[in-house]
């Protein structure tokens, strides 16, 4: 297929966009030691979309991810995000769109060990700006949402892998970014707490209209999204709904419920 996404194609307007990538391509190094990651990739994602990006190692799909999430300047091409050209502003702008604009969360949670889950949550409020007492009301709010109420109090090292990737969410989730970029946030976890993470992230796509793009290299973790990005040597190979691409997606999403239901019960 042509590297365009389908999305980019369906008529969808201008303002419905959230993402709009245009032929972008980034190369690291010269010469001899040139590598090409991304080979003039073009792609659009919609508000309130869940989306996985798949591909091997190598594929292109970490540099993606970090082109998205402002963390670094592509090499040529366009990307647009909620309408604001971001591939050409200084490590500042980039620094304000961040944290405004997108909540991350990693494979390895990346909480502050010595802190605790209340204060990892308000650390994006602190940069913002916002008063102690908003910080703690907002914090206190997003850890009951998630289910964490009874650890705000906690250390990092007093809670289960699980816990810490939830704390990691409510911190993505601080400053009310409309765009959560999740690289590989269930590669750390057992297969239920797995389940509970994706069925956190359906739950805030589906009730707040959150658009979530998650990097994953389990097909397992991507029958959760809606939509599956797949990408290899630098190009986007394919682009379409989880169901063709998982054909026993909803099956497997259900077995996943069942199991955290089952562990709450």
């Amino acid at each position: 297929m042509r590297n365009e996404s389908l999305a980019s194609r369906d008529g969808s307007s201008p303002a419905a966009l959230l993402i709009d990538v245009r032929d972008l391509s980034k190369i690291y190094g010269d010469g001899s030691t040139e590598v090409q990651a991304l080979r003039g990739v073009s792609l659009s994602i919609r508000n309130g979309e869940f989306v996985a990006i798949m591909g091997p190692s190598g594929s292109g799909k970490s540099t993606f991810m970090h082109l998205l999430g402002c963390l670094d300047r592509p090499t040529s091409g366009s990307y647009r995000l909620g309408g604001v050209e971001v591939s050409r502003l200084s490590r500042d702008q980039l620094a304000a769109i961040r944290n405004a604009r997108i909540g991350f969360v990693f494979q390895s949670f990346n909480l502050l060990p010595r802190t605790t889950a209340l204060e990892n949550v308000e650390l994006p409020l602190l940069y913002a700006g916002a008063g102690r007492d908003e910080r703690i009301k907002r914090s206190r709010a997003l850890l009951d949402q998630i289910g964490l109420r009874d650890r705000v109090d906690h250390r990092p090292s007093e809670l289960s892998g699980g816990q810490q990737q939830r704390v990691a969410i409510a911190r993505a989730l601080a400053n009310g970014a409309p765009l959560i970029l999740a690289d590989e946030p269930t590669g750390n976890l057992d297969s239920r707490s797995s389940a509970e993470i994706m069925r956190l992230f359906r739950q805030l796509n589906r009730d707040q209209g959150i658009t979530v793009v998650v990097v994953t290299h389990d097909p397992g973790i991507a029958a959760w999204c809606r939509r599956v990005v797949t990408f290899r040597d630098g190009l986007i190979i394919d682009d379409r709904p989880v169901a063709d691409v998982i054909p026993d997606a909803a099956r497997i999403v259900a077995a996943g419920e069942s199991a955290v239901q089952g562990v709450r019960a």
